[in-house]
């Protein structure tokens, strides 16, 4: 995206506030959209007669407040919002994308049979000492927002090792085949493993959102799956009504 014969600046005040202002009404009114690369600045420069560190400013600040994103060695981009999920519903996170009217894409990183795991030995009880094991990557526009994490009991879903997840994504599946009766969920920001920190691309010092949920049928656990999502884009929201 470097076409700015039309960026004109349009009112009085700070150059470097105009120009911010300029960029997002490009953004605003959907001509340049998430993953465009906008024009240099050497471009912004020769177009708007502005200095360099006058353009610079105006780059860096909505860098910093999330509207920009600035890859070495490539240039700058307009920077997807933040991914917003619900607090208090299963949801398939390639329909929360598709909802945004984004593009989802998956990667299988991981799925096999595995010994129950120490932390799930208690709420396991009972059913069986194996379960299957699911890794996988999910990403928007072709940026990583989720890395999904998933256990799943094989006595209650037999099936779910068989699939290859190419046209429907784990939760999908599950929702679709395995009706549950309740879930519970907890939610912490963590420092990210060296794998996660490469997975989602993170940067240095930004945390993981985890959301690390367990669905059952009645007194049986159907999944554990535990959600990383990097800090910088991706958030959690819900409405509450009132119980009347």
């Amino acid at each position: 995206m470097n076409n700015i014969n039309d960026l004109r600046i349009q009112k009085p005040g700070p150059l470097y506030q105009q120009i911010k202002d300029l960029i997002l009404r490009k953004i605003g009114s959907g001509e340049w959209c998430a993953g465009d690369r906008i024009p240099t600045e050497h471009a912004l420069v020769a177009e708007l007669d502005a200095s360099r560190m006058t353009i610079n400013r105006a780059l860096r600040e909505l860098t910093q407040e999330g509207v920009l994103a600035r890859r070495q060695g490539s240039g700058t981009f307009v920077a997807p919002s933040k991914l917003e999920s619900g607090l208090l519903e299963i949801r398939n996170i390639a329909a929360e994308i598709a909802d945004r009217g984004g593009e989802h894409s998956a990667e299988l990183l991981s799925l096999k049979e595995i010994a129950v795991p120490i932390e799930l030995r208690e709420s396991m009880a009972g059913q069986g000492d194996r379960l299957y094991h699911c890794l996988m990557l999910h990403s928007e526009n072709g940026l990583p927002v989720e890395l999904e994490e998933r256990y799943v009991n094989p006595c209650l879903v037999p099936a779910f090792i068989d699939q290859d997840f190419t046209g429907e994504t784990p939760s999908g599946f599950l929702i679709r085949t395995m009706p549950y009766s309740h879930a519970d969920h907890r939610i912490s920001a963590d420092i990210p493993t060296t794998e996660q920190k490469r997975l989602l691309r993170l940067k240095e010092g930004e945390p993981v959102l985890t959301l690390e949920r367990h669905t059952y049928a009645g007194d049986e656990m159907i999944t554990t799956v535990r959600l990383y999502h990097p800090g910088s884009r991706f958030a959690f929201g819900g409405t509450f009504t009132a119980d009347r």
